[in-house]
């Protein structure tokens, strides 16, 4: 069986880190080490580790690198063929990592596979069973806020994992790069899918492989600091992944949320967020154009392939609802 590495990231989150080991430690496949980077934690989260924990490969790093430059960095300390990325703030069954490894080893293409996650105070309702990217070119959990009935049990075409939980191929890694650390903290798993698929690669789903997730437990989403690298990273992975024709194809789908969205952050009081959200992404720009330009270089699919990537299209009022549906999760509702 394939080495599995286990990268958990932790900034300040000594009170979480007792159940997330625990459960790892319980797990059925044995063939894995975990990896924890330590973001500047102050709260004495390395010494906690260190301690009682001492089968855990602990890195430090001085000051947040963010969740894609810790992860980044991580991966340097990591021996495995695969590569499981996963939060802090989660519990997962013992089965978790062999439902990974069992759903990578269908076929060699597979390099991302997704787990379930579901509210960790309330395992009735999910939390995601993977990710996938709206016509206005903005990403989510499938199945977020729901009751899980066993109904994405079977979803398909799925555009990647949420990397709160997720399986990474590490020879996908080495063809298409690990996360981007311009992006500091969200949508930095859909910039990942997005430049695997496009590089022909395939993502799976693990239901068995089943997370609770307290989800937010060390960052508020609805925050002004969400709401700034979601608006801007939205952008990033657009101009850096979507083949031209796709971009004009929505482009007025992508423009009217945009601007909602933008009056939405005004109306709850992050509108300066929003601003330099928009600022920062245009300011980068030429970057991002490079950055472009090297990830167009591994595309093997069509434009029409990257097309049918997208999910079906809905209106503004259900992508807000769904949207809300991700807030009040986030509150723990």
């Amino acid at each position: 069986m394939p080495l599995v590495s286990v990268i958990i990231l932790n900034w300040n989150g000594k009170k979480l880190l007792a159940a997330c080991l625990d459960a790892l430690a319980a797990q059925t496949f044995r063939d894995f080490e975990v990896v924890l980077l330590d973001n500047g934690s102050r709260d004495g989260s390395a010494e906690y580790v260190r301690s009682q924990y001492p089968w855990v490969r602990l890195v430090e790093s001085s000051f947040n690198l963010g969740f894609a430059g810790g992860n980044n960095r991580a991966l340097l300390s990591a021996q495995g063929e695969l590569i499981v990325t996963l939060n802090n703030d989660t519990q997962v069954v013992p089965e978790f990592v062999q439902a990974l490894v069992d759903a990578a080893s269908t076929d060699p293409r597979i390099g991302m596979v997704a787990a379930k996650m579901v509210n960790f105070y309330d395992h009735r309702k999910l939390d995601s069973m993977g990710i996938r990217a709206a016509p206005n070119a903005m990403g989510y959990n499938i199945g977020v806020g729901e009751m899980d009935h066993g109904q994405y049990d079977a979803v398909e075409n799925l555009l990647g994992p949420c990397a709160g939980a997720a399986l990474y191929r590490r020879a996908l890694l080495e063809e298409v790069g690990f996360f981007d650390d311009d992006f500091f903290a969200y949508y930095e798993d859909l910039d990942l899918a997005w430049r695997a698929r496009l590089a022909g690669w395939k993502c799976a789903l693990a239901p068995a492989a089943v997370v609770y997730h307290i989800h937010s437990a060390t960052g508020g989403r609805g925050s002004p600091f969400a709401v700034y690298h979601i608006q801007r990273n939205k952008w990033y992975a657009l101009v850096k992944n979507w083949p031209a024709s796709l971009i004009f194809r929505k482009l007025l789908n992508i423009l009217a949320y945009d601007v909602a969205s933008f009056m939405l952050a005004i109306y709850q009081g992050a509108g300066g967020a929003a601003v330099r959200a928009r600022w920062d992404a245009l300011r980068h720009l030429r970057a991002l154009m490079g950055k472009r330009r090297k990830a167009q270089a591994l595309h093997k699919v069509s434009a029409d392939a990257a097309r049918r990537l997208l999910s079906p299209s809905e209106s503004m009022f259900q992508t807000f609802k769904r949207k809300a549906r991700e807030s009040g999760r986030a509150r723990g509702e």
